[in-house]
């Protein structure tokens, strides 16, 4: 190997690290305002669910849903007896064996923007170290129940402060778009994520359940910041067929499943475009996805079947997932292998 090459070489490895931390920046850092939202959004839900006959228990399991969403069950279960308006903030918001909890994601998008000092604007360093040095750095206690709701603010704040400064500071270059991508993948995978998880069926409890529709609905909206933009757009009762429709298709809502496809599908076309050597893999696979969102008329032609009957034998919201997962891995293998030259 000469040493032009090996020298090529090692730049592009280097390249493609920044470009995989970059990435990640932006998953890491949308995935605390997640998690911070829908932590949120559940307690004061609990605290304001309206009173009916059997209600009290299956407001009591409102918190085991959360960690469904993050597929975070069988490791929570190995620190905590039951999942409870204790256990489950805990875990969600400061517990150190949770990858995904607010101060764990936090402090992984910091890590990686201390070796992007030089490819980021200095604002959204500082913007990320003083949420970690506020939300993350030696706490070690979970807040308490009448400060939850001031910790997850400040999460969610910190995220829009990040990518506000993000959008305000950076050139358009490729570092840009990775965040942006990042960003967008990790909005569609919770929008899927939180829409499968709370329209599972409550086994044995089916009319209390639908006693409660509403109130589970607007709880789902808010989870994703969607229930004014919801009210907006159908000014009617939330019911479970619009619900869906409007967080997998609409065209315009930006957590809407639609609106993060098309973006992402966006981006990586921008990213092929500024690297033609490399496979248009990711691009193809989201821009197809994307299509098929456009020309579905209704829910039921994601879902396949009434959304009133998702349940855990249901696989069509699974299937959305994974095709994300396979975006995210071909979108590795192309950017941060690095990938294989085209012939």
């Amino acid at each position: 190997m000469t040493r032009e090459v090996s020298s090529y070489r090692a730049s592009e490895r280097m390249l493609s690290r920044i470009a995989e931390n970059l990435y990640w920046m932006g998953r890491y850092v949308e995935r605390a305002e997640n998690t911070a939202r829908l932590l949120d959004v559940n307690y004061h839900a609990i605290i304001e669910a309206p009173l009916a006959p059997g209600a009290h228990g299956i407001v009591d399991e409102q918190w085991a849903p959360l960690l469904a969403i993050g597929g975070e069950e069988d490791d929570f279960r190995s620190h905590f007896d039951r999942a409870d308006a204790a256990s489950v903030p805990h875990w969600l918001t400061v517990h150190p064996a949770n990858p995904s909890s607010v101060r764990s994601a936090l402090g992984a998008a910091r890590e990686n923007a201390r070796t992007l000092r030089d490819r980021i604007s200095s604002e959204m360093w500082e913007a990320l170290n003083r949420a970690w040095l506020r939300l993350g750095a030696g706490v070690d206690a979970p807040p308490e129940e009448d400060a939850l709701h001031d910790y997850c603010v400040a999460a969610r704040e910190a995220s829009h402060l990040f990518f506000g400064i993000a959008d305000a500071t950076l050139p358009r270059d490729l570092g840009w778009y990775f965040i942006r991508a990042g960003q967008y993948l990790e909005r569609a995978d919770n929008a899927v994520r939180t829409l499968m998880v709370r329209y599972r069926r409550y086994g044995g409890m089916a009319p209390v359940a639908a006693g409660l529709e509403a109130h589970r609905g607007m709880a789902l909206l808010k989870s994703l910041s969607a229930y004014e933009a919801f009210r907006k757009r159908y000014r009617a009762a939330p019911t479970a067929d619009r619900i869906a429709e409007f967080l997998l298709l609409d065209p315009h809502f930006p957590r809407s499943f639609r609106f993060a496809v098309r973006v992402l599908a966006e981006i990586l076309a921008e990213v092929e475009t500024r690297n033609p050597d490399t496979s248009g893999e990711p691009q193809r696979q989201a821009s197809w996805l994307g299509a098929r969102l456009v020309h579905a008329t209704s829910a039921s032609d994601m879902l396949g079947e009434d959304v009133h009957a998702i349940d855990d034998g249901d696989d069509s919201l699974e299937r959305l997932l994974e095709e994300l997962a396979d975006i995210s891995h071909t979108i590795a293998a192309t950017y941060f292998d690095p990938a294989p030259r085209r012939s």
